[in-house]
Protein backbone atom coordinates (compact mmCIF):
# COMPACT_ATOMS: atom_id res chain seq x y z
CA UNK A 1 0.00 0.00 0.00
CA UNK A 2 2.90 2.52 1.30
CA UNK A 3 4.15 2.07 -2.61
CA UNK A 4 0.65 4.12 -3.68
CA UNK A 5 1.74 7.01 -2.04
CA UNK A 6 5.59 6.76 -3.27
CA UNK A 7 7.31 5.70 -0.52
CA UNK A 8 10.32 2.93 -0.10
CA UNK A 9 10.10 0.54 1.55
CA UNK A 10 13.11 1.51 3.92
CA UNK A 11 11.56 4.85 4.54
CA UNK A 12 7.71 2.89 5.53
CA UNK A 13 10.11 0.89 7.60
CA UNK A 14 11.41 3.55 9.69
CA UNK A 15 8.23 5.52 9.90
CA UNK A 16 6.59 5.66 13.55
CA UNK A 17 3.43 3.50 13.97
CA UNK A 18 1.92 6.38 14.86
CA UNK A 19 2.38 7.51 11.36
CA UNK A 20 1.89 4.53 9.63
CA UNK A 21 -1.82 3.96 11.34
CA UNK A 22 -2.54 7.53 10.28
CA UNK A 23 -2.28 6.67 6.26
CA UNK A 24 -3.55 3.07 6.80
CA UNK A 25 -6.42 5.11 7.78
CA UNK A 26 -6.80 7.52 5.40
CA UNK A 27 -6.22 4.65 2.69
CA UNK A 28 -9.25 3.07 3.83
CA UNK A 29 -11.48 6.54 4.33
CA UNK A 30 -10.32 6.98 0.23
CA UNK A 31 -11.47 3.68 -0.87
CA UNK A 32 -14.40 3.73 1.36
CA UNK A 33 -15.11 7.23 -0.54
CA UNK A 34 -14.75 5.88 -3.94
CA UNK A 35 -17.67 2.91 -3.09
CA UNK A 36 -19.83 5.37 -1.60
CA UNK A 37 -19.16 7.47 -4.50
CA UNK A 38 -19.91 4.74 -7.09
CA UNK A 39 -23.21 4.20 -5.13
CA UNK A 40 -24.16 8.03 -5.21
CA UNK A 41 -23.47 8.11 -9.08
CA UNK A 42 -25.81 5.50 -9.68
CA UNK A 43 -28.47 6.70 -7.87
CA UNK A 44 -27.88 9.99 -9.25
CA UNK A 45 -28.85 8.45 -12.74
CA UNK A 46 -31.74 7.37 -11.44
CA UNK A 47 -33.07 10.29 -9.94
CA UNK A 48 -32.11 12.84 -13.01
CA UNK A 49 -34.50 9.81 -15.41
CA UNK A 50 -37.39 10.76 -12.97
CA UNK A 51 -37.14 14.86 -13.32
CA UNK A 52 -39.72 14.47 -15.72
CA UNK A 53 -42.02 12.81 -13.94
CA UNK A 54 -41.59 14.82 -10.46
CA UNK A 55 -42.35 18.09 -12.64
CA UNK A 56 -45.42 17.16 -13.52
CA UNK A 57 -46.42 16.13 -10.23
CA UNK A 58 -45.65 19.08 -8.87
CA UNK A 59 -47.59 20.71 -10.98
CA UNK A 60 -50.48 18.69 -10.33
CA UNK A 61 -50.05 18.95 -6.68
CA UNK A 62 -49.98 22.99 -6.63
CA UNK A 63 -53.58 22.71 -8.95
CA UNK A 64 -55.12 20.03 -6.71
CA UNK A 65 -53.70 22.54 -3.55
CA UNK A 66 -55.15 25.67 -5.28
CA UNK A 67 -58.60 23.81 -5.67
CA UNK A 68 -58.14 23.23 -1.89
CA UNK A 69 -58.52 26.36 -0.89
CA UNK A 70 -60.81 27.98 -2.54
CA UNK A 71 -64.12 28.58 -0.88
CA UNK A 72 -67.20 30.81 -1.01
CA UNK A 73 -65.48 33.94 -0.59
CA UNK A 74 -62.69 33.96 -2.97
CA UNK A 75 -64.07 31.60 -6.01
CA UNK A 76 -67.84 31.40 -7.42
CA UNK A 77 -68.28 28.25 -4.83
CA UNK A 78 -71.49 28.39 -2.69
CA UNK A 79 -71.30 29.15 0.80
CA UNK A 80 -72.44 25.44 1.00
CA UNK A 81 -69.49 24.20 -0.12
CA UNK A 82 -67.44 25.39 2.12
CA UNK A 83 -65.25 23.07 4.75
CA UNK A 84 -66.34 22.71 8.17
CA UNK A 85 -63.49 24.99 9.69
CA UNK A 86 -61.91 27.47 8.03
CA UNK A 87 -58.43 28.21 7.64
CA UNK A 88 -57.40 30.65 9.92
CA UNK A 89 -54.37 33.09 9.51
CA UNK A 90 -51.75 32.83 12.67
CA UNK A 91 -52.06 35.57 14.75
CA UNK A 92 -48.36 35.26 15.61
CA UNK A 93 -46.35 38.28 14.96
CA UNK A 94 -43.10 37.79 13.04
CA UNK A 95 -40.01 38.57 15.17
CA UNK A 96 -37.72 39.67 12.72
CA UNK A 97 -35.82 36.72 13.75
CA UNK A 98 -34.19 33.67 11.44
CA UNK A 99 -35.37 30.50 12.27
CA UNK A 100 -32.97 27.94 14.16
CA UNK A 101 -30.55 28.79 16.61
CA UNK A 102 -30.11 32.33 17.53
CA UNK A 103 -26.28 34.15 17.86
CA UNK A 104 -25.31 33.96 21.19
CA UNK A 105 -27.11 30.51 21.45
CA UNK A 106 -24.55 28.45 23.42
CA UNK A 107 -24.66 24.88 21.94
CA UNK A 108 -24.43 21.79 23.03
CA UNK A 109 -21.40 19.24 22.19
CA UNK A 110 -20.77 15.89 22.14
CA UNK A 111 -21.38 14.71 26.57
CA UNK A 112 -18.30 13.15 27.42
CA UNK A 113 -18.00 9.51 28.35
CA UNK A 114 -17.67 7.93 32.15
CA UNK A 115 -14.10 7.39 32.83
CA UNK A 116 -14.68 4.00 33.37
CA UNK A 117 -15.75 3.63 30.01
CA UNK A 118 -12.60 5.24 28.50
CA UNK A 119 -9.91 2.63 27.40
CA UNK A 120 -7.38 4.93 27.40
CA UNK A 121 -5.98 7.84 28.94
CA UNK A 122 -3.34 9.92 27.99
CA UNK A 123 -2.28 12.92 30.66
CA UNK A 124 -0.55 16.28 29.02
CA UNK A 125 1.45 17.99 31.67
CA UNK A 126 2.72 21.16 31.11
CA UNK A 127 6.60 20.77 32.21
CA UNK A 128 7.93 24.66 33.01
CA UNK A 129 6.40 27.90 34.15
CA UNK A 130 5.20 29.82 31.17
CA UNK A 131 6.27 33.38 33.41
CA UNK A 132 9.12 31.97 35.04
CA UNK A 133 10.50 29.15 33.08
CA UNK A 134 10.46 27.39 36.47
CA UNK A 135 9.88 23.35 36.64
CA UNK A 136 6.42 22.13 37.20
CA UNK A 137 5.34 19.44 39.28
CA UNK A 138 2.08 17.95 40.86
CA UNK A 139 -1.54 16.99 39.07
CA UNK A 140 -4.23 18.98 38.20
CA UNK A 141 -7.26 17.77 40.31
CA UNK A 142 -9.56 18.78 37.21
CA UNK A 143 -7.86 19.04 34.25
CA UNK A 144 -9.54 20.11 30.55
CA UNK A 145 -11.24 17.09 29.20
CA UNK A 146 -11.06 15.93 25.19
CA UNK A 147 -12.02 12.74 24.22
CA UNK A 148 -11.80 11.03 20.64
CA UNK A 149 -13.50 7.93 19.46
CA UNK A 150 -11.56 5.69 16.93
CA UNK A 151 -12.27 2.65 15.86
CA UNK A 152 -9.75 -0.52 15.94
CA UNK A 153 -7.62 -1.65 12.84
CA UNK A 154 -9.80 -4.03 11.68
CA UNK A 155 -8.50 -7.75 10.39
CA UNK A 156 -9.96 -10.67 9.38
CA UNK A 157 -8.99 -13.57 10.92
CA UNK A 158 -8.18 -17.18 9.66
CA UNK A 159 -8.83 -20.24 11.49
CA UNK A 160 -7.33 -23.49 10.44
CA UNK A 161 -9.07 -26.56 11.57
CA UNK A 162 -6.97 -30.25 11.38
CA UNK A 163 -8.65 -33.53 11.18
CA UNK A 164 -5.70 -35.75 12.14
CA UNK A 165 -5.37 -39.23 11.30
CA UNK A 166 -3.94 -41.26 14.28
CA UNK A 167 -2.99 -45.25 14.24
CA UNK A 168 -3.57 -47.12 17.13
CA UNK A 169 -0.24 -49.13 18.68
CA UNK A 170 -2.25 -51.85 19.54
CA UNK A 171 -4.30 -53.26 16.57
CA UNK A 172 -2.63 -50.54 13.77
CA UNK A 173 -6.45 -49.25 12.68
CA UNK A 174 -6.13 -45.69 11.44
CA UNK A 175 -8.79 -43.54 13.05
CA UNK A 176 -9.58 -39.57 11.96
CA UNK A 177 -10.78 -37.21 14.09
CA UNK A 178 -14.20 -36.21 13.56
CA UNK A 179 -15.44 -32.29 12.78
CA UNK A 180 -16.60 -30.68 16.26
CA UNK A 181 -19.90 -29.32 16.12
CA UNK A 182 -17.77 -25.65 16.56
CA UNK A 183 -16.72 -26.17 12.98
CA UNK A 184 -18.77 -23.89 10.94
CA UNK A 185 -19.59 -25.44 7.63
CA UNK A 186 -19.34 -21.98 5.36
CA UNK A 187 -16.10 -20.89 4.38
CA UNK A 188 -16.93 -17.60 6.33
CA UNK A 189 -17.35 -17.07 9.39
CA UNK A 190 -21.17 -15.96 11.00
CA UNK A 191 -19.68 -12.45 11.71
CA UNK A 192 -18.13 -11.96 8.45
CA UNK A 193 -22.09 -13.25 6.78
CA UNK A 194 -23.86 -10.40 8.90
CA UNK A 195 -21.67 -7.77 7.92
CA UNK A 196 -22.04 -9.12 4.03
CA UNK A 197 -25.88 -9.35 4.27
CA UNK A 198 -26.01 -6.05 5.37
CA UNK A 199 -23.67 -4.79 3.19
CA UNK A 200 -26.36 -6.10 0.69
CA UNK A 201 -29.50 -6.07 2.64
CA UNK A 202 -29.64 -2.59 4.90
CA UNK A 203 -27.35 -0.76 2.82
CA UNK A 204 -28.59 -2.44 -0.94
CA UNK A 205 -25.19 -2.81 -1.99
CA UNK A 206 -24.40 -4.49 -5.37
CA UNK A 207 -22.68 -7.62 -5.08
CA UNK A 208 -19.50 -6.23 -6.59
CA UNK A 209 -19.67 -3.57 -4.55
CA UNK A 210 -20.37 -5.58 -1.38
CA UNK A 211 -17.59 -7.62 -2.20
CA UNK A 212 -15.43 -4.52 -2.40
CA UNK A 213 -16.29 -2.98 0.87
CA UNK A 214 -15.52 -6.59 2.54
CA UNK A 215 -11.98 -6.58 0.74
CA UNK A 216 -11.36 -2.69 1.64
CA UNK A 217 -12.60 -2.72 5.00
CA UNK A 218 -11.73 -6.07 6.30
CA UNK A 219 -9.02 -7.22 3.95
CA UNK A 220 -10.89 -10.47 2.47
CA UNK A 221 -11.25 -11.37 -1.16
CA UNK A 222 -14.43 -13.20 -2.18
CA UNK A 223 -15.89 -13.65 -5.21
CA UNK A 224 -19.79 -12.33 -6.62
CA UNK A 225 -20.69 -16.18 -6.32
CA UNK A 226 -19.57 -16.18 -2.51
CA UNK A 227 -21.57 -13.19 -1.81
CA UNK A 228 -24.67 -14.87 -3.42
CA UNK A 229 -23.89 -18.04 -1.26
CA UNK A 230 -23.86 -16.28 1.82
CA UNK A 231 -27.14 -14.31 0.97
CA UNK A 232 -28.82 -17.45 0.57
CA UNK A 233 -27.70 -19.41 3.80
CA UNK A 234 -28.09 -15.85 5.97
CA UNK A 235 -31.84 -15.91 4.47
CA UNK A 236 -32.46 -19.62 5.33
CA UNK A 237 -31.45 -19.25 8.93
CA UNK A 238 -33.45 -16.17 9.38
Amino acid sequence: MFKDFGISEADWNSTPQSVKTAVIALEHQARLLEIRFTAYEKKLAALEAKDAEIESLKTEVAALRERLGQNSTNSSRPPSSDPPQAIRPSRREPSGKKQGAQVGHRGAGRALKPVEEVDHVVDLRPLRCRQCGRRLQGDDPQPARHQVVEIPPVQAEVTEYRRHVLGCATCGVKTQAAWSAEVPESRFGARLQATIAYFTGRLALSHRDAAEAVSVLHGVEISLGSISAVQRQVSGAL
